[in-house]
């Protein structure tokens, strides 16, 4: 029986642990993740929502995090994942140290269009990539026009074929377009996890894969019924999540009636120290399983107790909105 209680504040509060979690890269402009967790009766749920998002959006991650704490979960169909390596925007020289923490993955997600940087930085760091991994995909996270993104296309195929290129443009409009210029397969993910109609990207045949976060979309049943009503193959991907949510995507990919890409649910080893011992890919694969956080880590990385009490106001702001 499914566990339907809303949670008081007083009762989340009396659960929390906010830790901060130092990166080994610089990683979408910040060098320490902050989460708040919460340990509840069916579990550990992760609040990580990230820093700039106002109360409406950060909601869905509140209520993901009270559904995994307090909601029996479903059943998985698979034990184990297939997860690509996750590179950020680092120079080319770098890239085999970030892939050596992703043993046995034949999938690579790259950072591009970071600000700052130019396209000849990106072709460096994917040819990098390439020369390591043999499937490679690219992510945007919406920093093209469509002119940009389709000389992005070609710059990057030069050397190899794409898997995708993930949200090349922040609209869908933009993402239909491209997908008509270019050969290679477009992939959206903030035009779902950020949009009022998560559904909207594919029925304007703007995507041909569908990214998906748990914590963005409200939890691992939100995320499996919009799967359920999309026509293209869904790769689940983190939000830069610590171990306990990284357990909710893998829980979430473990559900899917199919899975045909690997998934961006190895994030964990751009992390110096994560609440749980770090755990490796074996062969490319993650498995599907249930954490707790070690209560020595809890410890360790406690935030301060400022920034505590700002995941708290944060909470209450929140919590009216995560239904």
């Amino acid at each position: 029986m499914m566990y339907r209680v809303t949670p008081t504040l007083d009762d989340l509060v009396d659960r929390l642990h906010v830790v901060a979690l130092p990166m080994r890269v610089r990683f979408r402009g910040i060098d320490v993740r902050e989460v708040a967790l919460f340990e509840g009766p069916r579990g550990w749920g992760e609040f990580g929502a990230f820093l700039e998002y106002g109360p409406a959006e950060a909601a869905h991650w509140l209520a993901s995090a009270i559904e995994a704490a307090y909601v029996d979960p479903p059943v998985p169909v698979r034990d184990r994942i297939p997860i690509n390596a996750t590179v950020p925007a680092v120079e080319a020289a770098r890239v085999p140290e970030v892939l050596a923490r992703f043993p046995g993955a034949r999938t690579a997600k790259v950072k591009v269009a970071e600000a700052g940087q130019t396209l000849a930085d990106d072709v460096a760091r994917v040819e990098a990539v390439r020369a390591l991994v043999p499937t490679v995909r690219v992510d945007a996270n919406g920093g093209w026009t469509v002119p940009q993104a389709v000389e992005a296309a070609r710059a990057l195929t030069v050397g190899g074929p794409l898997e995708y290129l993930e949200q090349p443009c922040a609209t869908v409009p933009e993402l239909a377009e491209v997908r008509r210029l270019v050969d290679v397969p477009v992939a959206a993910d903030e035009s779902i996890r950020k949009a009022d109609d998560p559904l909207l990207v594919v029925r304007a045949k703007a995507a041909d894969v569908a990214v998906v976060k748990v914590a963005p979309l409200g939890g691992v049943r939100r995320l499996l019924e919009i799967a359920a009503q999309v026509d293209v193959p869904i790769v689940v991907s983190s939000a830069l999540d610590s171990a306990v949510g990284m357990s909710q995507g893998l829980l979430a990919a473990g559900c899917l009636p199919e899975l045909r890409h690997a998934c961006g649910l190895g994030t964990g080893g751009l992390f110096v120290e994560d609440v749980t011992e770090p755990l490796l890919p074996v062969d490319g694969y993650l498995p599907v399983a249930a954490v707790a956080p070690d209560s020595a880590r809890l410890t360790a990385l406690a935030a301060t107790p400022e920034r505590r009490q700002w995941w708290i106001e944060r909470i209450a702001e929140c919590l009216p909105l995560a239904s």
